[in-house]
């Protein structure tokens, strides 16, 4: 069978095209599964932890009984209370002890003492699991996927508080060599959700879990290489070193979205009229297409993205302050709503500040926040009155919709104070773009740039890209500085021409549109 993307469910190398993860199963190994440590596995939604475990269960059977469950074939009723969890749990424990290659008389035990009890205690059964630890012939690995199905439970912290107490006697009591739970809820955070109370709200019996610290995103290296086996194997004569980087760029690693987009360039695209010939979607423009199709289709993972950003408004409020206003943020370790979203995976901590975890999450968001804004943004509206004007022979005219917005803010805004220019200026130049190239055309904040400073936004409208650094007036020398990094990111992006967007509260300053040429750059900047 011919090997294709996958994103529905675990990956395997024999059927899918994917990132190998041998190098991430080692240090998983010796970091933390040989060390007998205990630990969790906790990342955003389809982060690839499945694929991750499926893997690692492969990897360990050499040295180590591997006993691997999924909570979610515990159904809710199994959860209700703490007899019909022993059985469900010791159930699945005993299929999965079988299929690890323990001897038949180990699995027969667990079979027998289900036979004596209908009403077994968590405390019998671990009685039961520490004996057979005892005479294994290896040490026993136990994962678990998907704990987030048992995190409304109070039977499944039961079941934590006694993995804890045979984890610390041990040496005295045999127990798993080695636990690893694995969900996008961290098991502090399962006990929030069920003790909401303030005096039980960090009391969790998870407090011997080693933090778990490997990287599970993909490099650009990695995906390089995932592609370069592609391209062994279809010979579609992409660039794979370029292709890599811009499929990183967008979706920095996340291991769906990358799948995600190789999917597209290989299955959909293709079979579009402008993609057709040969190996063209592998090319920028196919993966600014791809991205497209990503952001205009509801999934999984953008669902729970919104189902997020609805619950934790404290974090829905920081992301839009940082998208719309540039706002720094500092990360900080107590801050509840910022854990949130990094446990999510929407927002990464680098280097002490809070930023967008990918491109393509910012812009999804953005879509969101601007849609919403979009019934009752005059900016918007106007926007798609003068869309028209901006389209000549399929290209875009972005000097024209500078001058136009300028023209327009000039009118409606001239008047404001400071600090709403400085809140709402460049989410009403976002508003007002976005009809514009809505439908053909994408855009993304630049996220080395995002301060209160400035700002640089990419737009992508038919292959073709435009820079524009919207930014706040703070002075002439500031505004020199501007225009060359300016110079400096048109030079990362091959491009001859730029666009600035000053915010300017200078009582003598000229608004319009201005021309600049800074060596072989030219750029055009509008004054509001």
């Amino acid at each position: 069978m011919q090997r294709f993307f996958n994103t529905e469910g675990p990956c395997e190398p024999e059927f899918h095209y994917m990132v190998r993860l041998d190098d991430r199963l080692d240090q998983i190994k010796r970091l933390y599964i040989d060390m007998g440590k205990y630990f969790v596995i906790n990342r955003g939604r389809q982060y690839g932890k499945t694929t991750t475990l499926c893997a690692l269960e492969g990897y360990l059977q050499e040295d180590y009984y591997v006993v691997s469950m999924d909570f979610q074939g515990i159904s809710t009723a199994e959860f209700s209370d703490e007899y019909t969890f022993v059985r469900a749990f010791l159930r699945m424990f005993a299929e999965a002890f079988e299929d690890s290659g323990a001897g038949m008389e180990e699995v027969g035990r667990v079979y027998e003492f289900m036979k004596q009890s209908e009403k077994s205690t968590l405390g019998e059964m671990f009685y039961l699991i520490s004996g057979l630890c005892k005479t294994a012939g290896k040490p026993v690995v136990l994962l678990i996927d998907e704990v987030d199905s048992a995190g409304n439970n109070q039977v499944f912290i039961d079941f934590l508080a006694l993995l804890r107490q045979y984890y610390i006697k041990r040496r005295k009591k045999p127990t798993f060599h080695s636990v690893v739970l694995a969900g996008v809820y961290d098991i502090k955070n399962l006990k929030l959700k069920i003790r909401p109370e303030q005096e039980h709200q960090y009391n969790s019996p998870w407090n011997i879990a080693a933090a778990f610290d490997v990287d599970m995103s993909f490099s650009q290296k990695q995906i390089a290489v995932m592609l370069g086996e592609y391209e062994a194997d279809r010979q579609t004569g992409m660039d794979v070193p370029a292709v890599a980087e811009e499929i990183y760029q967008y979706t920095s690693g996340y291991p769906y979205l990358v799948s995600t987009i190789c999917k597209i360039l290989d299955e959909k695209l293709p079979f579009t009229e402008e993609f057709s010939k040969a190996g063209k979607a592998w090319s920028r423009q196919g993966i600014t297409e791809a991205v497209k199709c990503i952001l205009n289709t509801n999934t999984p993972l953008f669902d729970s993205m919104v189902k997020q950003l609805d619950t934790y408004q404290d974090l829905r409020s920081t992301i839009e302050a940082i998208l719309y206003q540039g706002e720094r943020v500092p990360y900080n370790p107590d801050e509840r709503a910022l854990n949130m979203g990094v446990m999510f995976g929407f927002i990464k901590n680098v280097n002490g500040q809070i930023t967008m975890s990918n491109r393509i999450f910012e812009m999804r968001m953005l879509n969101m926040f601007i849609a919403e804004e979009a019934v009752k943004s005059e900016e918007y509206s106007q926007g798609q009155r003068d869309r028209n004007q901006f389209i000549t022979n399929a290209r875009l005219n972005m000097e024209l919709v500078l001058e136009k917005f300028v023209a327009y803010f000039n009118e409606i805004y001239s008047a404001s104070d400071e600090k709403f220019i400085e809140k709402y200026g460049r989410k009403f130049f976002l508003l007002y773009l976005k009809p514009i190239i809505n439908g053909t055309g994408n855009y993304y904040l630049e996220a080395q740039t995002l301060n209160a400073g400035r700002t640089d936004l990419v737009v992508d409208y038919r292959g073709e890209q435009f820079v524009i650094e919207m930014k706040i007036w703070h002075g002439k020398e500031y505004n020199e500085r501007g225009e060359e990094q300016l110079k400096g990111y048109l030079e990362y992006f091959h491009l001859k021409k730029g666009y600035m967007l000053s915010f300017n509260f200078n009582k003598k300053k000229e608004t319009g549109i201005h021309v600049i040429t800074l060596g072989d750059k030219t750029i055009v900047e509008a004054v509001v």
